[in-house]
Parts: C-alpha cells; sequence; structure tokens
C-alpha cells in the first residue's frame, strides 16, 4: 500500500485533465492505498508571485500543509495541462515556493562543492499530462520542455526518482471513444500504482 499525494494544477474544475485525475483516483483507490489531494486554485499562492526572494517566504498555514503532505507521501502525482509547452504558471509558483531550499533541497554550507542534498529522496512521481498537440509532435518538436522541467530540473533534483511520465494529446482533436480509452487507461494506471 502506497501513500499518494495527487497535486492537481488544472483551475477549470470541468476541464479533461481533472476527469482523468478523477478516474486515476477511482483506480488507485481500488488498489488500497491511501490518497491526500492538493487542489492548487484553492491555495493562496497569488502573493508569492511578487515577493522579493530574499531568503524563503514566510508560508502561508496552506503551504505549511502541502509541505507535511508532500513529506507524508510515497509517490506525487502531479496532474496539468501543457501550456505553452510546460506546466502552468499555477504549478510553477507551487514549486517555486514550496519545494524551498531546506524542504526539498539543501545547497552545501561550504562554498567548495556543488553537491546538493536531496530532501525528497525515497519518493517516486507521476506526471499526468494533457495537451492540445500529439505527445510525439510535443516530443520531436518542443523536445517535451515541460517533461524535462518537471522530471529533471525539479522532482530529480530534489531526489524524487524515478518519475513516470503519462502524455495525453491531442485533447483538443480528440473523439469521444478516444478519451473513453484514455479515462480507461489512466484508471489502469491508478489500480497498477
Amino acid at each position: 500500500m502506497k501513500k499518494i499525494l495527487i497535486i492537481k494544477s488544472h483551475p477549470k474544475k470541468d476541464s479533461f485533465c481533472n476527469a482523468l485525475v478523477e478516474k486515476y483516483i477511482e483506480g488507485t483507490k481500488k488498489s488500497g492505498n491511501k490518497i491526500e489531494i492538493i487542489d492548487l486554485k484553492n491555495l493562496n499562492l497569488e502573493k508569492y508571485l511578487k515577493y522579493e526572494h530574499k531568503g524563503n517566504p514566510k508560508l502561508s498555514p496552506d503551504l505549511l500543509d502541502a509541505q507535511k503532505l508532500i513529506k507524508w507521501a510515497d509517490h506525487l502525482v502531479f496532474a496539468y495541462s501543457t501550456w505553452w509547452g510546460t506546466p502552468p504558471a499555477l504549478l510553477k509558483v507551487f514549486i517555486e515556493i514550496v519545494f524551498e531550499s531546506g524542504f526539498a533541497y539543501k545547497y552545501p554550507k561550504s562554498g567548495k562543492s556543488f553537491k546538493i542534498d536531496k530532501l525528497l529522496t525515497g519518493k517516486s512521481a507521476r506526471l499526468i499530462a494533457t495537451m492540445d498537440i500529439p505527445p510525439l509532435f510535443n516530443s520531436l518538436f518542443g523536445g517535451d520542455s515541460g517533461g524535462k522541467m518537471m522530471k529533471r530540473a525539479v522532482l530529480n533534483f530534489c531526489g524524487v526518482k524515478p518519475v513516470y511520465k503519462n502524455y495525453f494529446g491531442s485533447v483538443k482533436l480528440s473523439s469521444e471513444e478516444k478519451r473513453k480509452k484514455w479515462l480507461e487507461k489512466v484508471y489502469e494506471i491508478g489500480v497498477n500504482e
């Protein structure tokens, strides 16, 4: 049994991205995993958009709770829609503020080494991302910039490995039948998590 934290990053309640998340939740509940959910649209993130970056900001209670849930989890699931090749700003500001130095990673005390202490080691992650282009186009023409950002620059940097990626697109051009298959697929991923 895993402890899974799901981080919902799509601001529209009725988005296909959120439909995928609900199917994933349904599947992973069937396998008996413990689940917690953070819906980013419900967090107080706006005030952190313009802070002066003089040390770590003082986190609001909801963001301190988010850190506790990240520490609690064995497995992190990030669900988001790909906008301009990367995750939306809502997820980026969450990462920037919550995955702060001293919580998710720590620089060495001496300036002689660049060995980072990875404070989230032992956790795994999954990316569930929707996009308006086919995932192959995202990879070939966009270089999977969003996936690389999430996997390498954020999660691996903090010690989270492995990171699994599941991309669904083109949502905009997909048929009802295709979406139904994607929902079934993400349900099975949840069951087998």
